[in-house]
């Protein structure tokens, strides 16, 4: 059972859908369970039936806890993983009460400032958790900092792509539904509006871009959060401004959230992620994948997933400098952005594609029930003690 606070058009979702499609059907009886009944990336599931819905009616629903755990035995769930923070202490203390064998926790972002509760909570919860799963290498030091699980109880996965829906395409089509001149170029951003993905420095080195390459169109597809979440409406507002403040406006095309979304990648010469802190970007993963260079903040694991040189560039934080000059040097030389495009297909077919995600998340979950450390029996945990946290530990 992956839980999961909603399933809207969000990183952390996409990687849910993409693991529940593609573990093996012979090996995993997969559902999902989202705590809203806000779930537009549903449509993406192969089985629309796996999904399950226990609406949380408001902000502290302790009813949540104890319906969760009801599905939990119903559907004799031996793994219970979570992702996002209601979700995540929903889900470590239902898994216990039900009796699940493996109960698993998620990070999938780094270097971000956790409130306290959430810091108070997940430290109060850590006896119900068995190990945790984070997509970046970044994401598990970080959480071990803030959270303090044992080092041995982590493991990394990071995030996979479909590469057959995010695959190369002939831009024309793309570019006529979008109005875009055949002698235009495209720089793209998909992200939400978000603090953390950094709109202004995009904007920032696409002005500098400009002076450069006059004729070059701002493809932004994402939007703000579903109800404004996380003062992500407020924060649109001030990206908006800026795009006036710099005269980007009539070179701008935002396209928001996208049920086609692999389609978009196709109009672009070139993308960009210019986020202060990452987990695995999905947004980098499927513009590789569509065979289009990305030039990316050097947060988390970029450098990782992103080869330096060879599928485009990674940037300093912050530098609209170093960011502008690698989107140009793309936009300016046709040869390098074709080599550079397919070296990121075949890189991430070879590395990280979601059968390698649900193959290498499977490899995490058989390993781990069949040592037998992490299982405990229901009467066992029904009263988690401290004590359990450093015998297991």
């Amino acid at each position: 059972m992956l839980v999961v606070s909603n399933l809207e058009y969000g990183g952390a979702q996409r990687q849910v859908v993409e693991l529940a499609n593609h573990l093996d059907p012979a090996q995993f009886d997969v559902r999902i369970c989202s705590l809203s009944s806000y779930v537009p990336l549903a449509d993406d599931l192969r089985r629309r039936d796996q999904l399950h819905v226990i609406t949380k009616r408001f902000k502290f629903d302790a009813t949540v806890v104890p319906r969760l755990a009801r599905l939990l035995r119903r559907s004799r769930t031996d793994v219970v993983q979570s992702y996002l923070f209601d979700a995540d202490i929903a889900a470590f203390l239902a898994g216990r009460l039900a009796g699940c064998s493996l109960v698993v926790g998620s990070e999938r972002n780094a270097n971000y400032v956790m409130k306290k509760r959430q810091v108070v909570l997940y430290r109060w919860t850590r006896p119900c958790v068995d190990m945790l799963i984070a997509n970046s290498h970044a994401g598990a030091e970080f959480n071990q900092r803030v959270v303090g699980y044992p080092s041995g109880r982590y493991r990394v996965v990071h995030n996979g792509v479909d590469t057959g829906r995010f695959a190369p395409a002939p831009p024309d089509a793309m570019r006529r539904e979008l109005g875009i001149a055949n002698d235009e170029l495209v720089v793209g951003m998909f992200a939400s509006f978000k603090h953390q993905k950094n709109h202004p420095l995009f904007f920032r080195a696409a002005a500098r871009v400009l002076e450069r390459f006059p004729r070059t169109r701002l493809l932004l597809v994402g939007d703000e959060l579903y109800a404004g979440m996380h003062g992500s409406d407020e924060y649109k507002r001030e990206v908006l401004d800026l795009v006036e403040a710099l005269g980007l406006r009539d070179r701008c095309l935002f396209a928001g959230n996208q049920d086609a979304v692999h389609r978009f990648y196709a109009a672009c010469d070139v993308t960009v992620m210019s986020s202060h802190f990452e987990g695995t970007a999905n947004a980098v993963l499927e513009s590789l994948s569509c065979g289009v260079p990305v030039v990316a903040t050097a947060v988390s694991d970029t450098a990782m997933i992103l080869p330096d040189g060879r599928a485009g560039y990674v940037v300093p934080p912050g530098d609209e400098r170093a960011m502008s000059e690698r989107i140009e040097a793309l936009l300016g030389d046709a040869a390098l952005k074709a080599r550079m495009g397919q070296a990121a297909r075949d890189w991430i077919l070879q590395e990280f594609s979601s059968e390698r995600l649900a193959a290498k998340t499977a490899d995490v979950y058989r390993r781990e029930l069949q040592s037998g450390r992490m299982r405990r029996s229901p009467a066992a945990v029904a009263r988690p003690r401290a004590a359990d946290h450093h015998a297991r530990s």
